[in-house]
């Protein structure tokens, strides 16, 4: 196959580049394109970055040149490129993803770096002297819970989802990964029969990253996100969108330890509403920042805790 039917003016890495820069910096930004171009590199060849920049003036054979071809048509149209290679990097971990789940952020990976160093609990994820009952609420594709697995080897973790198909691809990212997660099929909304399910006591952390961006915030969203992740765990109506907070909360006061911490994710544009929330059912909370500087997690224990 002649390389310039399929856009390429060469088989040659930096023409590639240029293609790929030409094609998508607008849509993009020539930043995120220069990612998007490592990302594919190593998925196609296994180029790590020391590697790429090494292969910069060499060759590609046709056979990659047309999966990046068709990669970069699959970007035109906004598709996530940890889609189009199906996976994410998250924690230390490689995490599988596809259109059934989110594409892990890198605010969902500061709060798990900050739970298991102690930076946003106060102390460390495996130093409390017995081994951790972890429960991740909404777990999606199943990163927090392999994350926290992973980092304390000693946990027993629990994973809940109402997506099958969520579950489907986070037990896989834990058979991957090489760690014992549990994962369980429950609507988080439901949270009295959330709290009698559990068995084996009671949780030192509940952690979640629920849905919660309001509807009427879909307009202001990137179009690789609106167009092809999963509008169930991203939207909350507008009317209710502390919904999954309140269910959090209020399986907390059933299901936390005296001395356990819940973890929670936010939106960045409810912070004092989503705090209250918490101090309303009794908890301590306090709200911290992510590394844009913007409110982000909440972190809540028991008011008798302290």
């Amino acid at each position: 196959m002649n390389t310039t039917a399929i856009g390429f003016a060469s088989n040659k890495v930096r023409d590639v580049e240029r293609y790929y820069h030409a094609m998508l910096d607008q849509q993009y930004g020539e930043r995120e394109v220069a990612a998007m171009l490592r990302c594919l590199f190593e998925a196609f060849l296994g180029w790590d970055n020391t590697q790429y920049l090494l292969h910069r003036s060499g060759t590609v054979n046709q056979s990659v040149l047309l999966k990046l071809h068709h990669a970069a048509e699959e970007l035109r149209r906004w598709r996530p490129v940890q889609y189009i290679v199906g996976y994410s990097y998250f924690a230390g971990c490689r995490i599988q993803v596809d259109e059934r789940v989110l594409v892990p952020r890198p605010e969902t990976e500061e709060m798990v770096q900050g739970i298991v160093d102690g930076s946003l609990t106060g102390s460390a994820l495996c130093a409390t002297g017995k081994p951790p009952r972890i429960i991740d609420l909404c777990t999606g594709s199943g990163c927090i819970a392999v994350a926290l697995a992973k980092a304390c080897a000693d946990a027993t973790v629990v994973g809940v989802d109402l997506s099958n198909d969520c579950l489907a691809v986070a037990r896989a990212n834990a058979a991957n990964n090489g760690v014992d997660v549990l994962f369980e099929r429950h609507d988080v909304l439901r949270h009295e029969e959330l709290a009698a399910s559990m068995v084996g006591g009671d949780f030192d952390l509940i952690v979640s990253n629920p849905p919660y961006v309001c509807d009427s915030e879909r307009t202001a969203m990137s179009r690789n996100v609106t167009d092809h992740e999963p509008a169930a765990a991203l939207f909350v109506p507008d009317a209710d969108p502390l919904c999954f907070y309140r269910a959090v909360a209020w399986f907390g006061l059933r299901r936390l330890s005296p001395d356990g911490f819940i973890v929670v994710e936010i939106n960045e544009n409810l912070p004092q509403p989503t705090l209250e929330l918490f101090k309303e059912y009794g908890y301590t909370a306090s709200l911290h920042r992510d590394f844009r500087d913007k409110p982000r997690f909440i972190v809540a224990r028991h008011g008798s805790a302290f």
